[in-house]
């Protein structure tokens, strides 16, 4: 299997930062790329608060913080990235600004670098095919906070090589996280599974079926969950799951994935959940309160 020493990462929003900070945690030299010096701060100091937070609760040691901290460094030179045994991308879901960026770093790097791409749901296929190193371009998908969340999705597309899939599948376990294979499929294993569940909870609020605090109540104490769906919306991002539904329905072409005409609204008004303050929830309130849609 190759061997990966220097990790790249490419965007330092909520994803980037996260899967900057767990790979440096873990004892690789990483670099983080951002456009501008405004966000890749704002990445930067999210990593130390959450580091701080660690060892607030006595998970690692102050030590341990600093040397992670240590093995970071944050640009904005995509040129940094050149010499990385492999790039994970977590930069905006659009497939248009992601392979421009694969191109880029294609002309960059040597031909042993591991391509990596975040996605939620585009196919790897479809960037894969931008580059002139298909057999190595894979699939990592991580979740959200990813410094918590133990789960990584490693997806092999058609061109995928046997030791680019081992080398990046034996990379997520040296991050302490546990790794499942998939299929290069539009949303792979969880996305499958949960994005018709998050829109048929809208479908449910839409028809009448229950109020959203009795929707999310239900799932949470009668499935066992820790958040309702409706709440799990807010938290993903109401704009986020629907840009991810149009891509996947426009895969599936399958009613399953067509986002609901309420999420739409929602969007378009900006109530994108936390993030803008205000979706199924208003966070201005403690504790939340339900917002009135107009339902």
């Amino acid at each position: 299997m190759t061997e990966i020493k220097k990790v790249g990462v490419l965007g330092c929003g909520l994803m980037g930062s996260g899967v900057a900070q767990v790979a440096a945690a873990a004892g690789y030299t990483t670099v983080v790329r951002e456009v501008d010096d405004a966000p890749l701060q704002k990445g930067k100091a999210g990593i130390e608060k959450s580091l701080a937070k660690f060892v607030e609760k006595g998970k690692i040691t102050a030590e341990d913080r600093d040397a992670t901290l240590g093995r970071l460094s944050f640009v904005t030179d995509i040129g940094a990235l050149k010499d990385c045994d492999i790039v994970i991308e977590a930069v905006t879901e659009d497939l248009e600004i992601k392979n421009a960026l694969w191109k880029e770093l294609d002309a960059l790097c040597p031909a042993s670098t591991i391509f990596a791409s975040n996605t939620s749901s585009l196919t790897i296929a479809a960037m894969a095919a931008a580059t002139e190193r298909a057999d190595r371009f894979v699939g990592l998908h991580f979740f959200n906070p990813v410094p918590l969340m133990k789960l990584v999705e490693v997806v092999r597309t058609i061109t995928t090589s046997q030791d680019t899939f081992d080398t990046t599948f034996a990379f997520a376990g040296s991050l302490g996280k546990t790794a499942v294979a998939a299929k290069d499929s539009s949303g792979f294993i969880v996305n499958l599974l949960l994005v018709p569940y998050l829109l048929d909870a809208i479908r449910a609020l839409e028809t009448g079926v229950a109020s959203i605090e009795d929707i999310d109540n239900a799932m949470k104490l009668g499935c066992g969950y820790p958040m309702g769906p409706l709440a799990l919306l807010d938290f993903v991002g109401n704009d986020t799951t629907y840009k991810i539904a149009e891509i996947m329905f426009d895969e599936y072409r399958d009613p399953r994935y067509a986002p609901p005409p309420l999420l739409k609204r929602m969007v378009m008004a900006g109530l994108y959940g936390r993030k803008s303050g205000k979706g199924f929830y208003d966070y201005s309130a403690k504790p939340p309160t339900v917002m009135d849609l107009g339902i």
